[in-house]
This record gives C-alpha cells, structure tokens and sequence, in this order.
C-alpha cells in the first residue's frame, strides 16, 4: 500500500508509491513538490492503457517511473486524460506527451487550446504564484495539436475490448472539468469537482479557487456525479472512497457551507483578507485535520491543495459577478 506524509527529497524519481486497486486500475503517487499523498494519478493497464492525470510537470519522471515499474513502454501508453488543466493535473502532460510518444492526449474541448499553447496558463499562474511556480508545479511544455483529442460535453475513451471511459462535463470548480467512469469497475474519477479528500483523517474540503467557482454548477456536477451511479470515487486528492452516496453529500455540504461563511463575512463589511481569516476560523472544526492533535504534516499538505485564501477568493469572486449589474 502507498503511504502518505511528509517531504521527501527532490530527484527520486524511482521512490514511487503505485497501489493496486483492482480491476486492474492502480493509483501513482505522483510525489508534486516533494510531498507524499497530494496527487494521485492513476493507470488503467487495460490493453489499451490509460493514464488520468498527470500530476505536475515536476512531477512527469516519477510517473514514467511508476508505468516502468507496472510494465508500460514509452510506446505501449495509449492513451493520457486530464479531468480539467490546472497544474497539479495537467501540468505534466506535455512531458509525459514526450515520454510516450504513441499516446493520444484527451481534455475537454475548452481546455485544448491551453494545452497546445500553455503561454497564456503559465503567465496566470505565475502572477499568482510567482518564484514559488517553479518548485510548485514546473513549466507546462506544449502538446502538438495533432495529438489532442478534444472532448465535447459527454465523450468516450476507448480502453480496448469493449473498456471505455465516459466522460461527463462536471464544471463548477473549473470551466474545462471533466468527470470520467470506467465502464469496467464502476470507478468514477472526480478530479475536484467533489473537493479534495484526506484519506489520513476521512476530512473532505471543497475546492471553489477563482475564476471558474459557480455554486448552481458546482452543486449541480456533484447531483450529475450521484446520477451517474459509481461505485467508487477516485480523487485526485487523494486517493479512493467507496461511500458514494455520503462522499457526494458532504461534498454539496461543505460547498454551501464555505459559501454561507463568505457571505457573512461580506455582509460584515470585511474586505477580503479578513473575509479569508473569518471562514477559516468558522470551518476548522469541521475538519480532523485541524484538531490540536493532529499530524502537522498532514495539515500542511491540506492546507496546500484546499487554503482557505484560494477557497474563499473563488466564491468571493463569484459574488463579485452575481453583484454586478445584468446586461
């Protein structure tokens, strides 16, 4: 089994956690920043194989490592699918594009364009992050547009003999987020659209980063989620849940109340960095993670994939839009 927490050093590629979770699908600890159990990508060694998510671009040589070590040649890799392109997903896909060459790389159709032209991403990301985008998530390097496969609203991956993954547009966390169930098990990948899950403490916190962050849509991708019957989650952060049903109803829970808490502290008066520091205060006791006795590691790393500035600015952001004036 793969384990979890703490900081690892940079340059181990070969040091890869895989877990096998059946149905032949297993789980990569893609390792993003060093950190053990933010990300996960995972394979799908069906005779087509599939790889979901990337991780970051940092990350690409740990993932190469991880499909040597399950049996996957740079040429047998069939297929690479992101659920949405920010970096922690989709910030090695052009890397790994590289890697093996005779793979096909799917997105959303509102994703494609930054994938073969990422300059645009990258200047964002790097106003928002700064020095710190280096160590974070790397460079995401181009994919050749003859190489994506751009997925409409519903879409099918074929998996080889008769395996496929159906693709169901679930935005709301990003305009360009993608659910995918595999046809085989059951397994539904959530990417974030029902949040980040920690699989130390059971904690699940929503994941509503600016500018994409719409409640109706997000609560709406989630009842799509439940509609589609999985039987199985698969987070990006991190790892499986196989309580569907009450996995999804927390996730609709936690959204509506991170946006509840906004909206108080706008009512308030409070700008927004005071807005942050209120909502946090409000949900830490929601949260295992938080308690006084908890791994400082693992509050770190939930901290680092689900803040509370990113959280709130996005629903601060979408109330933004919901106040201006129509037309």
């Amino acid at each position: 089994m793969a384990t979890t927490g703490g900081y690892l050093p940079e340059g181990q590629p070969g040091n890869a956690d895989i877990t096998d979770l059946g149905d032949d699908v297993f789980q990569i600890d893609t390792k993003m920043a060093g950190y053990q159990g933010i990300t996960a990508g995972y394979l799908i060694r069906s005779s087509r194989p599939c790889l979901v998510e990337t991780g970051t671009s940092t990350s690409a040589p740990v993932v190469r490592a991880a499909l040597a070590a399950l049996g996957i040649a740079a040429a047998d890799l069939a297929t690479v699918v992101v659920t949405h392109i920010h970096l922690d997903h989709a910030g090695g896909v052009g890397d790994i594009a590289s890697m093996f060459p005779s793979a096909g790389v799917v997105v959303h159709e509102k994703g494609a364009r930054h994938l073969a032209d990422p300059s645009r991403l990258m200047a964002s990301a790097r106003m928002v992050y700064g020095d710190a985008l280096d160590v974070l998530f790397g460079e995401l390097s181009p994919v050749p547009a003859a190489r994506l496969r751009a997925l409409e609203d519903v879409g099918v991956i074929d998996l080889g003999d008769g395996r496929r993954l159906e693709s169901y547009y679930s935005p709301g966390h990003a305009k360009h987020h993608v659910g995918l169930l595999d046809s085989a098990g059951g397994d539904l990948y959530v990417g974030d659209a029902a949040g980040v899950y920690i699989p130390e403490t059971g904690d699940l916190r929503p994941a509503t980063p600016p500018p994409d962050f719409d409640l109706d849509v997000a609560l709406a991708s989630i009842g799509k989620f439940a509609s589609l019957g999985p039987s199985r989650l698969l987070f990006s952060h991190y790892g499986p849940v196989s309580d569907v049903a009450g996995t999804l109803e927390r996730s609709a829970e936690e959204i509506s109340v991170w946006v509840s808490e906004t909206r108080a502290a706008r009512s308030a008066g409070m700008d927004l960095d005071h807005a942050v520091e209120a909502v946090r205060a409000k949900t830490l006791s929601r949260y295992a993670t938080f308690a006084d006795d908890a791994d400082p590691a693992v509050t770190e790393k939930f901290d680092r994939i689900s803040g509370a500035a990113a959280n709130v600015g996005g629903i601060w952001h979408w109330l933004d839009k919901l106040d201006q004036p129509a037309g």
